[in-house]
């Protein structure tokens, strides 16, 4: 700063002002300090503000798996908010492990972020308690803790799994699999909650059987399939419902690769419409999430909770929409 006031020939406090104060310096000073900050490559050191401040404009946002397109689009929606104050968004995935979940938490509170929005995998409400009192702002999103402590927002799972199984009984389905990953996981235990739920009311002998996988990607559907397939004919389901749509694309192309055809011998339906999904080379029917709306509110319920820590926890569900596509094409029965 002491070479770009010597450059621009004004006084170590007339560039402070440009940088931090810019509505006190005149438009003509401001251009010719900006001059000065050109010509020498001048880049403000924003850590040492911090240090000097105890503030940091940074969000920290940690989602369960970065590589399922759900949680890219959601992070991406969430920076867009956040960008147009001028908060920058840094991005962590726990990968649906506790401990580079409480890893990343460390990192954002050593950081000294403005606010933690977080996908939970791991009973962390001890840990955000911490993280609230030393003035870092919480908010939970695509999921709820149950407290009703910390703001949240998340869709309807027990809507949207009913939803899809309520399509696939009315399409003459009655042995579902429900494929999904750990029970572990608050929207797995709801969606086969709905699933089960809707096949239970539907008063047509239809049953819905929980098919656990150690992960939530298309490798573990493949694998999930594989499993079924093993069975005599007469076991096997005649609809799966995947838990994700990275699940679902590996269970499709696990029946594919088998010669089973989806959707008259076997439909499939997945959840989260992400691009993918429409794109499928059997254009995979899913239970879309708002993940524009999701991320825009968790960014606004955060910033709402930076201005004001003592403001009431709001909880926010959005509500999911089925979109049927040829991968379970109603049949008669």
């Amino acid at each position: 700063m002491k070479d770009v006031a010597a450059e621009a020939g004004v006084s170590l406090g007339t560039v402070s002002n440009v940088l931090n104060r810019p509505e006190k310096v005149s438009a003509r000073t401001r251009e010719q300090v900006q001059s000065a900050i050109d010509r020498l490559g001048f880049v403000r050191n924003d850590a040492a503000r911090q240090l000097r401040s105890g503030a940091n404009q940074s969000v920290g946002m940690i989602v369960l798996d970065v590589g399922n397109p759900f949680f890219t689009d959601l992070a991406q929606s969430a920076e867009t908010r956040l960008g147009e104050l001028h908060r920058p968004l840094i991005l962590g995935s726990s990968g649906q492990d506790p401990v580079r979940e409480a890893n990343c938490l460390d990192l954002f509170e050593s950081q000294r972020v403005s606010g933690v929005l977080i996908s939970p995998v791991g009973q962390v409400q001890e840990r955000l308690r911490q993280l609230r009192r030393r003035g870092i702002a919480v908010v939970v999103v695509d999921r709820r803790l149950g407290s009703g402590e910390f703001p949240s927002v998340g869709v309807d799972d027990l809507l949207g799994a009913r939803l899809a199984v309520t399509h696939l009984v009315q399409g003459g389905r009655r042995r579902i699999a429900f494929v999904g990953g750990s029970p572990e996981l608050s929207q797995v235990r709801r969606r086969l909650a709905g699933a089960q739920a809707a096949a239970a009311e539907s008063g047509l002998d239809a049953t819905v059987e929980a098919i656990c996988t150690d992960t939530l990607d298309a490798t573990a559907g493949r694998r999930a399939v594989e499993a079924l397939l093993d069975r005599s004919p007469s076991r096997r389901p005649d609809a799966i419902f995947a838990a994700n749509d990275l699940l679902a694309l590996g269970v499709l192309q696990g029946l594919t690769l088998a010669g089973v055809a989806v959707p008259d011998e076997m439909a499939v339906v997945g959840y989260d419409d992400i691009e993918f999904a429409s794109s499928a080379a059997i254009p995979l029917t899913s239970v879309r999430q708002p993940r524009d709306a999701l991320g825009q509110v968790a960014a606004d319920l955060l910033l709402e909770h930076i201005a004001d820590p003592d403001v009431e926890p709001r909880e926010v569900i959005l509500e999911p929409e089925l979109m049927i596509r040829l991968s379970s094409t109603t049949r008669s029965g």
